[in-house]
């Protein structure tokens, strides 16, 4: 029987473009499912790291999450990789019997390289060697190679030399039944014509049969039913250039098995569909829904070698990535794909917005605390179990940076319990460990715009209106002057592409707890934030520092203001 399907993944993943917190809570979750009875659970991002997670990480020693762009499950998760096969050298008889034991009714042609050269049906088996009308019966001619009648029969070879390898000849069959005159007219005939030595001459114990097959110079002698040769005509055949094959069936079974010693390339299918490893599902299943093909090969895209097979049953109710949502409830904020997906549990500390929807009940945790790392260390404490102490610090980091060190407005009591249990596991000052974190390099300084805009920017749906707000968290304010006019034109060019109705960069000063509010998009929208206006597009505002509970709120006053 085939294998079955492998398991799909167990992401533990944060919003797009994600921040400090968004990847420690996650590489803390994934930590906590594992021990928990979740062992194949994997924190992943879906966006670049920061340069500041970036430090986090290195000085936790914990290795970077991978890169999960899109968890819609694709040809290449979900195809069968153990299947039975055949090469196009097998013979029918092979092949057939392959199948009948495993149970399969088609299976993929592949050679010793991993090309797909066609697809072999069980009924086209049946159909060549016993085709409806009964024609096949009467066919003399065969495509076949001596030594893989020779296998086929389990024959002994004697007279000339087997030739090697497996290349076929044009054969004509004559068994030989009937009269020994009928048997010598047609060989002579043949041999006057040129073409005995593509005879295959068939007989039992008919010596005189024998004789003349070999005396004419026919390709092959084969004896059934385990009679013999003599000597002298094995030494003749050894001259003629005669191969006697001796074997133990009928002639009846004889002759049918020379037809299934023929190779699988004579009768496959090449025409066929082949599908890419990176396929996702749902679009295959479109695809594929109205092809007559049964049995669809997997081809790796850059070896172009077949991984396995994908039946349209597959496609029917396949297996979905699973997921574990941190600070995010959005599927506008989520991973590609996130609309096909499994989601197992969601742990967030922001607004519930969006469609977000499950097909099974899960485990759902919101709380207004500063930082999601924060609910998932309290989720050890509850179990009674401590985080490694590189755990420990990345969650002490997602604090840190979520609560600027539990000065934000969006600071709880919760959020001062879990750091002070997590400083003392990390081994770590937490306002040393906020110097540290926030002199890592500023992105003003070094990055281009588009780093700059997609470094932690969040995308809401507020009263039907699109609005996206980046955030910037930096030791000062200097840096914004001198790029104010090119971070102004790709706010602008990203809200035109995105369509958002509302983009806002916000240059937050960390150390003075303050802001400047940059926004592109409808004037209208635009003019209506709350915050002393500097210029057309440009705002300042003194005590801003939290997206969630200061920034978001405001950018909803300014829709509704526009209404």
């Amino acid at each position: 029987m085939e294998s079955p399907r492998r398991q799909l993944p167990f992401y533990v993943i944060g919003h797009k473009n994600p921040d400090t917190d968004a990847i420690c809570s996650a590489i803390g979750n994934a930590a906590l499912l594992r021990a928990t009875g979740e062992p194949t659970a994997l924190a992943a991002r879906c966006g670049e790291v920061p340069a500041r997670t970036a430090w986090v990480l290195a000085k936790a020693g914990i290795a970077t999450p991978p890169l999960i762009t899109d968890v819609r499950a694709s040809a290449g998760m979900i195809c069968r990789r153990e299947v039975v096969r055949v090469a196009p050298c097998d013979t029918f008889l092979d092949s057939y019997r392959r199948m009948l034991a495993s149970g399969v009714r088609c299976v993929p042609v592949v050679d010793a390289a991993g090309t797909v050269h066609g697809i072999l049906r069980y009924l086209d088996l049946l159909e060549l060697l016993v085709p409806g009308d009964g024609s096949g019966l009467q066919v003399r001619t065969v495509n076949v190679a001596l030594p893989k009648i020779a296998t086929t029969l389990h024959a002994a070879s004697a007279g000339a030399e087997m030739p090697d390898g497996d290349d076929e000849e044009e054969l004509i069959l004559l068994v030989g039944a009937s009269s020994q005159s009928t048997i010598e007219r047609r060989l002579k005939t043949a041999a006057r014509e040129g073409n005995v030595g593509r005879y295959l001459v068939i007989c039992g114990d008919r010596p005189v049969v024998q004789h003349y097959a070999i005396e004419n110079g026919a390709r092959a002698l084969i004896v059934t039913s385990g009679n013999g040769v003599e000597p002298s005509l094995l030494e003749l055949a050894r001259r003629r250039g005669v191969v006697v094959l001796l074997c133990s069936q009928d002639t009846a079974s004889t002759a049918t098995l020379i037809r299934c010693s023929r190779t699988v390339r004579h009768v496959m299918d090449p025409r066929f569909t082949s599908v890419s490893v990176d396929e996702p599902v749902s679009r295959l299943r479109k695809a594929l829904s109205s092809l007559e093909q049964d049995l669809f090969p997997v081809i790796d895209s850059i070896s172009k070698e077949m991984i396995g097979v994908l039946s349209k049953s597959d496609l029917i109710d396949p297996p979905r990535t699973r997921l574990a949502l941190v600070d995010h409830n959005e599927f506008a904020q989520a991973v590609t794909g996130v609309e096909e997906s499994e989601i197992v549990e969601v742990i967030d500390h922001h607004r519930l917005a969006g469609d977000l929807v499950s097909r099974e009940p899960i485990r759902f945790l919101n709380e207004p605390v500063g930082s999601t790392s924060t609910l998932v260390a309290r989720k050890f404490r509850h179990r009674y179990l401590e985080p490694d102490k590189g755990t420990a610090m990345c969650l002490c980091a997602g604090i840190i940076a979520d609560t600027l060190c539990l000065t934000s407005p969006t600071t709880a009591e919760l959020d001062h319990e879990m750091l002070a249990w997590l400083s003392g596991l990390a081994g770590i000052d937490p306002a040393q460990f906020k110097a540290d974190f926030f002199a890592v390099g500023s992105l003003l300084a070094t990055g281009t715009p588009e780093a700059i805009l997609n470094a932690d920017r969040k995308e809401f749906v507020d009263e039907g209106v699109k609005v996206a707000i980046a955030q910037v968290e930096e030791l000062g304010l200097e840096a914004f002057a001198p790029r104010r006019a090119e971070l102004e034109a790709a706010l602008q060019a990203l809200a035109a592409d995105q369509g958002y109705e509302l983009a806002v960069l916000v240059v937050t000063d960390i150390a003075e707890h303050h802001s400047l509010v940059l926004a592109a998009g409808d004037p209208a929208f635009v003019g209506n934030l709350p915050y002393a206006r500097i210029d057309a597009s440009l705002y300042d505002a003194p005590g801003v520092v939290s997206r969630k509970k200061q920034i978001f709120p405001a950018v909803c006053q300014a829709l509704r203001r526009a209404r």
